[in-house]
């Protein structure tokens, strides 16, 4: 099972990591042990663990020498501990803390941990694993919430047959009477663009009494938006208004005025940022609120709004990097350089935590409208403050120049993209295309075998997986000499270079 899309030493150490944990999982049935009661933990116990940022090396050891040193991990403390590596998307060090509470520290296993750990199993292995590790569960231990995460998986999955069984399984168990079951079928079938099910399943719901949340109103705004449907949106955009029992989440409304703008109508989508404004007083997310208003008024076209929700923006007194970041985007589909500026030097001034993305947008900016001496300042004050260019930085500054025909300082950013990110191919992938079309035409096969050498330098192809640059060269071919191509020209070059390299 490979796990890992990286070099092979570190590939053979994460599946002998992950077999480890397959064992723990599958080798026997979850033992119920007796609960010990202790005391509170030290909030430094996520700080033991946080810099361990390898996904191949286990933290366990690191566990076992907290305990050793005489403090305590108790369970709501190692809960705490499990939700932030989820958050960071540390997912095996995740399952082995709720292992290890287990199986070392002989807590007693809820169906919470179950739950849990299928959710982890299905974001390391799969949905195959997680069925396996579901079938030796002890029939105490699937609750309500095991059920509920054994759908969930199934319908990231998006497996249809066996959603459909788990639901029918919870019907007859009585555990489907919360929105919470039908919403994860709704999305389902929203993905697969089964209007009709998701339309039964509704019906279902008002048959049963099982009232609507803002999860139902997004799923069906979702779907009527996809279909075009906008009587149907009015009509779910009234209801929940109507209904006393909902409580309207501006993530409901933005998907709405998403919804109209699709449809291009602009005037029902201007009425929903409206309300959408109305919901800036108590929102709790407020600066993701401002950033989804910024591109709203861009995508309707209305610069004046803009400018104005940016100036309610404004009046909070404080510097948010993601709301520039924000702002300065929207004002890009306008190519208003002149307001970027002026906002970008704003946050120069008031700036704590100095963000290279903030100045990238500007720097595209300048590029797409030929002002590369500008981009170039722009990078050298980037450099000068301590700031890495990133590798779109390089991409904006190369697809500049190929504008310009400066094609030998196009391929030298483009050198520079790939130093910067290997494994971000995707990133640079277009300015790759377009700069190996200038050499081949302008008959310069020297520049364009010194980048080929720089990706197999940096081994783009174990960074990014086997089809990352392989998958990348057949798209170029594919794009320049059709089905029959059979030039032999640099991409083929860069074929051969690739065949040669994995060969070895």
């Amino acid at each position: 099972m490979k796990l890992f899309s990286i070099s092979s030493s570190l590939s053979s150490r994460a599946y002998s990591f992950c077999e480890k944990i397959q064992r723990q999982l599958f080798g026997t049935t979850p033992a119920r042990t007796r609960f010990s009661k202790n005391g509170s933990a030290s909030a430094s116990l996520y700080s033991r663990i946080s810099p361990m940022g390898d996904p191949t090396v286990s933290v366990v050891p690191a566990l076992d020498q907290w305990i050793k040193e005489g403090n305590i991990a108790c369970r709501d403390e190692l809960y705490r501990v499990i939700k932030e590596l989820t958050a960071y998307r540390r997912f095996n060090h995740a399952l082995e803390v709720s292992l290890w509470m287990t199986n070392k520290r002989h807590m007693r296993i809820a169906p919470i941990d179950v739950a849990l750990r299928l959710r982890l199993i299905f974001k390391i292995f799969g949905l195959e694993q997680v069925e396996n590790y579901f079938n030796k569960i002890p029939e105490n231990l699937k609750s309500f919430h095991v059920y509920l995460a054994l759908l969930n998986c199934c319908t990231i999955a998006k497996s249809v047959d066996k959603a459909e069984s788990i639901m029918q399984k919870a019907r007859d168990l009585g555990y489907a009477t919360k929105p919470i079951w039908y919403n994860l079928m709704m999305n389902l079938h929203y993905q697969l663009g089964n209007r009709e099910k998701l339309d039964d399943l509704l019906i279902e719901m008002e048959g049963k009494g099982i009232l609507h949340d803002h999860f139902t109103h997004s799923v069906c705004l979702s779907a009527c938006a996809m279909a075009s449907d906008a009587v149907g949106m009015d009509k779910i955009v009234k209801n929940m208004e109507s209904d006393p029992q909902v409580v309207v989440d501006w993530r409901t409304y933005v998907i709405a005025a998403q919804g109209y703008l699709r449809m291009g109508l602009i005037d029902k989508a201007l009425v929903i940022v409206k309300k959408l404004e109305e919901q800036l007083t108590n929102a709790k997310k407020k600066s993701i609120l401002f950033v989804f208003l910024f591109k709203l008024c861009a995508e309707a076209g209305k610069k004046d709004e803009l400018y104005r929700i940016w100036d309610l923006f404004k009046r909070e007194g404080v510097v948010v990097n993601k709301v520039y970041s924000g702002m300065l985007r929207s004002l890009r589909k306008f190519n208003d350089i002149e307001g970027m500026e002026k906002i970008f030097e704003e946050w120069e001034s008031g700036v704590v935590l100095f963000d290279v993305r903030i100045p990238n947008f500007l720097i595209d900016a300048y590029c797409r409208d030929g002002d590369l001496e500008k981009a170039e300042a722009l990078i050298s004050k980037v450099i000068s403050r301590g700031g890495d260019p990133l590798v779109t930085t390089w991409c904006h500054l190369a697809g500049g120049y190929l504008k310009k025909k400066q094609v030998p300082e196009a391929v030298e950013a483009l050198k520079k993209a790939i130093s910067a990110c290997p494994a971000r191919f995707m990133a640079w992938k277009n300015s790759l295309m377009t700069c190996l079309e200038y050499l081949e035409n302008g008959d310069c096969m020297d520049k364009a075998e010194d980048i080929i050498n720089l990706t197999r330098m940096w081994g783009v192809q174990g960074v990014a997986g086997s089809d990352g640059l392989c998958g990348l060269i057949k798209d170029v071919e594919l794009q320049y000499f059709g089905e029959d191509q059979n030039s032999e020209g640099v991409f083929v070059k860069m074929k051969n270079y690739m065949i040669m390299e994995t060969s070895t």
